[in-house]
């Protein structure tokens, strides 16, 4: 049997960025009335990152204050990036923030993971595994996005959700009975592929197919109702599997932590659990969809909240592009 896997939150840290942009100054830029967005997307403001807060940066200043909270140094054994959005192709994010750390000498290894935004899940169910197998005992594990880089602003169903920020978790090994992982599931729909792209920055569009080119993929597309009809067709069962192979039911669960897609996004996982809608933690209105670092940004709320106290049990959920869902249950 995979699990339980005993893992254990050391430490967590959030960096948002300086400036706040609320949602009354993009009404002008839509040629709306004031209060339009808002009351559209249900979102009053969220962060945007500015020329000097880089994807690399703003990781580096979330993984120092989860590693100081842990009273972690370099005496861990693996960093692992978990962005939706490189910040370039090659090297990698992780490498970025071990250097920006000035762990450059340490020789921990790094290494990157994308599932877009489930590229944290997808992380912490990987790290889990290792730590399960005694490759690893403690892991640094970061999601870090400026969706704000790639938005086309004439497009509010696409530009108007999205916010800035980064958040990392240091885990470690414990004992199985403890604080664990209980479940994992993924799922792929690839017939949504097209339903939100970034084609620029690999090796799709190249500089001989011109800058026009270039700069038309470095823009976000998203169908958003397309994303939202297929993923919410299977959440459900997708959801079920996972709390079931946890042995538990929806009842059991007590904390909801889920990326924060959308405000409809979260109104379906209410109607999902049906009963106590206040199990899920709500951050949209101030955050937006932070693409990756939305889950655990999501996550950290919740244990700054007091909402993950021992014995008890969380669900983290999430969908992506791709079209991807996942869930997790853990036992606190």
């Amino acid at each position: 049997m995979t699990y339980p896997i005993g893992l254990r939150l050391a430490g967590a840290g959030v960096y948002a960025p300086r400036t706040r942009r609320p949602s009354s100054a993009l009404d002008a830029l839509y040629g709306k009335a004031e209060g339009w967005t808002q009351a559209r997307f249900g979102i009053a403001e969220r962060g945007i990152a500015q020329r000097d807060e880089t994807t690399s940066f703003m990781a580096a200043q979330a993984c120092r204050a989860a590693l100081n909270e842990a009273g972690w140094s370099e005496d861990f054994d693996v960093l692992v990036g978990a962005c939706g959005v490189m910040e370039q192709p090659i090297p990698g994010t992780s490498v970025l923030v071990q250097h920006a750390l000035g762990l450059h000498k340490s020789g921990i290894p790094c290494f990157d993971v994308n599932m877009t935004c489930l590229s944290f899940l997808s992380a912490l169910d990987l790290v889990s595994l290792g730590i399960k197998a005694g490759r690893w005992r403690r892991a640094l594990i970061f999601a870090s996005d400026i969706a704000s880089a790639g938005l086309d602003i004439s497009q509010p169903e696409m530009s108007a959700i999205f916010g800035d920020g980064a958040a990392a978790v240091c885990v470690e090994a414990g004992p199985d009975d403890g604080p664990a992982i209980l479940s994992c599931r993924f799922l792929t729909l690839s017939s949504g592929k097209d339903m939100a792209h970034l084609r620029s920055g690999g090796t799709g569009i190249r500089i001989e197919d011109g800058y026009e080119a270039l700069q038309a993929g470095a823009r976000f597309h998203m169908d958003a109702f397309g994303i939202f009809k297929a993923a919410g067709k299977r959440l459900p069962e997708l959801i079920n599997e996972a709390v079931a192979s946890a042995g538990l039911t929806l009842d059991d669960i007590d904390t909801v932590i889920g990326h924060q897609a959308s405000k409809p996004g979260l109104e379906y996982v209410r109607h999902i659990l049906g009963t106590r809608p206040e199990r899920i933690v709500d951050i949209f209105g101030h955050t937006g969809n932070q693409i990756a670092a939305s889950l655990p940004t999501v996550l950290v709320t919740a244990r700054n909240q007091r909402r993950l106290t021992p014995g008890s049990h969380a669900l983290l959920l999430g969908t992506s592009a791709g079209v991807s869902m996942g869930a997790m249950v853990i036992r606190c």
